[in-house]
């Protein structure tokens, strides 16, 4: 018989999700934790993910100051965002990131690289 191996499938969508609809329901000082709180839910249901784990569904940092920007009481109606599944964790990204988005992600990237420089040893 064969081998059945379970190979490392990475399995990549974009997604515009519908957020007014969901944080409508709720009062406006919950409204942007109720639009992430929604953004996992969405994206369990349609990655797939077992049992619905909200818990294995993880924004990206930037993805959440999208969400926040404009305070808790006014987050986006709807985003577009792109979801990459490795085995059963789906990381979810902002599908077009906006200029200044770039900036910063530049910015902590050059910040970090700085960091892990090994000291050398005297």
């Amino acid at each position: 018989m064969a081998d059945k191996r379970t190979e490392n499938k990475q399995i990549t969508r974009e997604y515009i999700i519908p957020l007014r609809k969901e944080w409508r329901k709720v009062a406006n000082y919950r409204r942007a934790g109720r639009a992430a709180k929604f953004i996992k839910k969405f994206i369990a249901r349609h990655m797939k993910v077992p049992d619905r784990d909200v818990k294995k569904v993880k924004l990206d940092i930037y993805l959440n100051n999208e969400i926040w920007f404009k305070g808790k009481t006014k987050p986006p109606a709807k985003i577009k965002v792109k979801a990459l599944k490795e085995d059963d964790i789906v990381r979810v990204y902002l599908a077009e990131t906006p200029k200044q988005v770039k900036f910063t992600k530049l910015k902590h990237e050059k910040f970090h690289k700085e960091l892990e420089k090994p000291k050398p040893v005297a």
